[in-house]
């Protein structure tokens, strides 16, 4: 009961969002700029200001970077496994593959510090900020006709691996951030969470179901079911901590994130398809992330 009552406030503000959006009948432009207020301003700050506060050195660093691009990597392979196992039509395997490695950043912070207080999230910062250019290039990739340089472009002006490279070179080069900076970083980081666990509930959506279910229930089973375990493998071979083992294993049981939708649908992908993953991904891990929590082996 401790665990499922750990992780309960993050989904009743999901299903607060998607309450706003389908009973109270908010405006869908209200959920469109507070999501794009959170990624351009108020998550940027929340990563940016965790990884300062963590106590990091070179090594240990790297260590957990290995770990998260680790996991990562096996994500991407086990998507890729589905396209020669079920042999779907390109595009709806180019659209869902991204679905089992992209992974609820809100989330991930908010449970972190639920689970492990500020250390927790420190890492967990750290882990997401090294996976977000890693499943970004990935995801792009798949859905791309062809690679050009507008992917580059993308990357480096992603606020999300700006806030974490900022994160990471002042934290190892020792630089001190003001208290008034670090208060103000903190302040607009409890904003984000709250408010983009709305927005993620604001999208939730199972329209879509048809000919993609078998890629959808493939994707669903590798990101909330495979990914735990390669996890809790990387975390036995590798040196890490007590608490990195828990964040990464924490990090590998996170539902897809709704950015996924929103690249299918601009670079002309099955959208329908990806969301209704993302909202399934979203419900069932209510039930799989408690259930991975409980049977921590760390």
């Amino acid at each position: 009961m401790t665990i499922v009552t750990l992780v309960l406030p993050d989904f009743l503000l999901i299903a607060l969002g998607w309450a706003l959006l389908h009973l109270l009948k908010y405006q869908a432009d209200f959920f469109n700029t507070a999501e794009k207020l959170v990624y351009y301003i108020l998550f940027p700050a929340l990563l940016f200001g965790s990884i300062m506060r963590a106590p990091l050195s070179l090594g240990e660093a790297s260590t957990l970077v290995g770990a998260t691009i680790a996991l990562m990597l096996c994500g991407i392979a086990l998507a890729w496994l589905a396209l020669p196992a079920l042999k779907p039509q390109p595009i709806i395997h180019a659209s869902l593959a991204q679905c089992a490695y992209r992974f609820n950043t809100y989330m991930g912070l908010s449970l972190s510090l639920s689970l492990a207080g500020q250390e927790g999230q420190s890492i967990m910062a750290v882990i997401v900020g090294c996976a977000v250019p890693l499943v970004n290039v990935a995801a792009v990739s798949s859905l791309a006709q062809r690679q050009d340089n507008r992917i580059l472009g993308e990357l480096l002006r992603n606020p999300l691996i700006l806030a974490t490279v900022a994160g990471l070179t002042c934290n190892l080069a020792g630089v001190q951030i003001p208290g008034f900076a670090m208060d103000t970083l903190q302040r607009l980081g409890a904003c984000a969470i709250a408010l983009g666990l709305i927005c993620v509930g604001a999208t939730l959506s199972v329209q879509g179901l048809g000919a993609a279910a078998k890629v959808m229930g493939w994707m669903i089973v590798v990101r909330l079911l495979a990914l735990p375990v390669v996890a809790m493998g990387i975390a036995l071979v590798l040196p890490l901590s007590t608490t990195e083992k828990h964040m990464l294993l924490l990090f590998s049981t996170l539902p897809t994130a709704s950015s996924a939708y929103i690249l299918a649908v601009r670079m002309g992908g099955d959208g329908r398809s990806v969301a209704a993953t993302t909202s399934l991904a979203t419900m069932l891990s209510a039930f799989t992330i408690p259930m991975w929590l409980q049977l921590n082996p760390f």
